[in-house]
């Protein structure tokens, strides 16, 4: 009976020229106003051209030393380190762990988590974050998320730093645009006491899905800027897209798209099939879940993430601490929980985005995700300057503490691979 009702889901071909119907008619306003945008940056090969150029070390530094020279000698220093093989090793941090047993031991590395921390705002706190690591013999996170106002980034020199920084480090990252859907796009919406008009989404009315594509390429081709935060349904397709077209761009879905369940991930995976590239690939390379969900929802997602060819595209980006403030009840830890998943279902990134509740709890000033939207100017007129950088350095901690308790259980890490080798 059911294998019977099975069969009606299935899609006649004819839906599918439909859609080409839509796509390919040159009549067609939504596609029409995509193309123009991406117009305005030039053909495929060009822009992927551009960002090349933005992206490569010695432009950046170009860049660097017109808006923020101090920051040159940090990044020298990186590289320095980096050359001279400063920092663990993962076989010597294993044997840290686990004495000399770590040598009999078969790490699952095919099921290795990312070691991720969210959000690194500003430039200042890579070297203290670094110099930690060499100092104690620990890790620096893999991949690293920032949520700080794009333009204030680029104006004070932050932006093309990180980028180098990080591709000194070999560690991937994503930038949030500014377009974000708490950037006045609707009108009618303010702070808390609009709040329920959010609930279906911060969104991206009328015009904006447009403009978050029209800021992605900027950053994309002036600053070699590749993975972005998406928040939004009609910003995902206009992603998926602009793949298809050619441009190398990738993104991953925030967890304030709210994705909870494993129907909501198989929606959007289909998808990123329907328009993936003929060598299987898509744009979507991150996917961070609800807090809400649970282990079993990873489980069932990862079985037709595998059967539609996306296990080593798709990463699955979960939450294992969260800041103290506005956004979960505390405390929250998902740690335990990972540890139960990681040896199989594959491509995780454990992020952190607090410190763990108990070491945020005796803070005199505590994580909050608030602090993301803060202007730099008003953070350090406020005095908050110190307080943040020790959140950023707490979570850093909690990231270390993940990588230690995979690692007793036999269970692998992907730490800066640059660094740690």
């Amino acid at each position: 009976m059911n294998d019977t009702l099975q069969q009606l889901l299935k899609i006649p071909n004819n839906r599918l020229d439909e859609i080409n119907a839509v796509l390919l008619d040159p009549g067609e306003r939504v596609m029409k106003d995509f193309l123009a945008v991406v117009a305005k940056y030039g053909t495929p090969d060009e822009i992927n051209r551009k960002h090349r150029e933005a992206r490569q070390l010695e432009n950046l530094m170009k860049v660097i030393e017109t808006r923020q020279p101090k920051y040159i000698a940090d990044l020298k220093w990186l590289m320095e380190q980096r050359d001279k093989g400063a920092f663990i090793s993962v076989a010597d941090y294993r044997r840290k762990v686990l004495g000399a047993k770590a040598d009999q031991i078969k790490f699952k590395d095919d099921f290795a988590v990312t070691m991720e921390v969210s959000a690194l705002q500003y430039f200042p706190w890579i070297r203290p974050m670094v110099e930690r690591a060499i100092d104690d013999r620990t890790l620096v996170p893999g991949r690293f998320i920032a949520v700080r106002k794009m333009k204030e980034s680029e104006e004070d020199g932050d932006l093309p730093a990180i980028v180098a920084a990080l591709d000194i480090m070999g560690a991937s990252f994503v930038e949030t645009l500014d377009t974000k859907g708490t950037d006045g796009s609707n009108p009618h919406l303010g702070g808390p006491a609009t709040i329920t008009g959010y609930f279906g989404g911060i969104g991206q009315p009328n015009e904006h899905a447009l403009m978050w594509l029209d800021e992605f390429l900027y950053y994309y081709t002036n600053y070699g800027v590749q993975h972005a935060l998406n928040f939004n349904a009609g910003t995902i397709l206009l992603g998926f897209l602009l793949y298809r077209l050619g441009v190398n761009i990738q993104f991953k879905i925030s967890v304030y798209f709210g994705s909870d369940n494993p129907s909501h991930a198989l929606w959007i995976m289909m998808m990123a099939k329907l328009l993936s590239r003929d060598d299987g690939t898509s744009p979507l390379i991150g996917f961070n879940w609800s807090n809400s969900i649970n282990n079993e929802t990873m489980e069932i997602t990862a079985q037709f993430r595998k059967a539609l060819g996306f296990e080593n595209v798709v990463r699955f980006e979960h939450h294992i601490t969260e800041t103290w403030k506005s956004i979960v009840i505390q405390p929250y830890d998902r740690r335990a929980e990972l540890i139960e998943i990681a040896d199989h279902v594959a491509n995780i990134s454990a992020k952190h985005e607090g410190a763990g509740p108990e070491v945020d709890a005796t803070r005199t000033h505590p994580s909050d995700i608030l602090e993301y939207f803060r202007e730099k100017k008003e953070v350090i007129e406020s005095g908050d300057w110190d307080n943040l950088q020790l959140n950023f350095m707490d979570k850093v901690d909690a990231c270390n503490k993940t990588a230690w308790a995979l690692t007793e259980h036999g269970l692998s890490f992907v730490a800066a691979p640059n660094f740690h080798r």
